[in-house]
């Protein structure tokens, strides 16, 4: 099979027959084998009645429904387990991604060898509350993840080599860095096509201004796992070292200044007199605690099941 066409969708029942027949007009237009996964996410409106309704009129569509409302990530994650096509594209149902896109795409796999091509949206139809935060939160995530060429990490239209998406766990709100999740396991094979952006059909967005927040928040979270994920105590350790240092020089501070009165006739002062000597506890107490954070990360990594996973691009037996 050519072509395996991922759709998350929740409450887009108006979109659907025709985000359907545009799907099926270019593939038949340029031979392709393919499927379409839709992959309701606990919709409230009649969205699997229209799946299922698509589906019986055309094979090559099929649905998956969840019970209730999980998110993007973990629809994508289910659509990829099931895509059997060499090329994999994710759109969104809204009809913001136009289907149009699919050959091109499809080439840049196929015959540039790239592991995944995103879109960039470089003309967008929204509005100016929407596409500041964007542009910020894509500098921060080009400098976070070190993947310099991409100017749209949250598109919704990308395409995949089918191993691509079999070696790597969307889970979460981590569908914005599927890109990182990529190169994290192996594959840097990273381009961009920019892609028509239409304005929306029917319906209204389903994200808020909260998902900037959320989104920094996972960055980080991937970062550190890229980083320190294998090797905690390589992080927390160092910190932990570190503060316990500064807390040892205080303590330094403070016993010298009170030998220092001690000689010089003045008993009367108390090591609890000086700043210097909560500093210094406090700096130890911390520094304790994170080489012990660290040293239990690292009995946990090396208990966990993957401790040695390995993506092995070849082998020859």
């Amino acid at each position: 099979m050519d072509i395996s066409v991922v759709v998350p969708l929740y409450n887009e029942a108006e979109s659907l027959p025709e985000l359907a027949a545009w799907i099926e007009k270019v593939m038949n237009e340029h031979g392709f084998s393919y499927e379409v996964l839709m992959i309701n996410d606990g919709s409230t409106d009649d969205s699997w009645k229209v799946i299922t309704e698509l589906s019986h009129k055309n094979p090559c569509i099929k649905g998956v429904c969840f019970r209730r409302n999980y998110g993007k990530s973990p629809a994508l994650y289910t659509g990829f387990e099931r895509v059997q096509g060499d090329v994999v594209i994710t759109m969104d149902a809204d009809l913001q991604d136009s289907p149009d896109e699919i050959p091109e795409l499809y080439r840049m796999i196929t015959e540039d060898g790239y592991d995944l091509v995103s879109g960039w949206k470089q003309k967008r139809y929204d509005p100016l509350s929407k596409t500041i935060p964007t542009k910020l939160f894509n500098a921060t995530a080009r400098k976070v993840s070190g993947i310099k060429n991409l100017h749209d990490f949250n598109c919704g239209l990308k395409a995949y080599r089918r191993n691509v998406v079999k070696h790597i766990e969307v889970y979460g709100d981590m569908h914005r860095y599927i890109p990182y999740l990529a190169k994290n396991a192996g594959f840097d094979k990273i381009g961009e096509k920019v892609v028509h952006h239409q304005a929306r059909k029917y319906g209204k967005s389903k994200f808020g201004l909260d998902r900037f927040v959320n989104g920094y928040l996972d960055l980080m979270t991937l970062w550190f796992q890229s980083k320190f994920g294998v090797k905690p105590m390589h992080f927390f350790g160092l910190l932990g070292s570190l503060m316990f240092f500064i807390g040892l020089i205080a303590v330094i501070v403070v016993g010298a200044v009170k030998l220092y009165n001690m000689y010089a006739g003045n008993h009367y002062i108390l090591v609890t007199d000086s700043p210097y000597f909560y500093l210094a506890l406090t700096c130890m107490i911390l520094g304790t605690q994170l080489f012990l954070t660290g040293f239990l990360g690292e009995l946990i990594a090396r208990n966990s099941a993957g401790r040695n996973h390995y993506e092995i691009q070849e082998e020859i037996k």
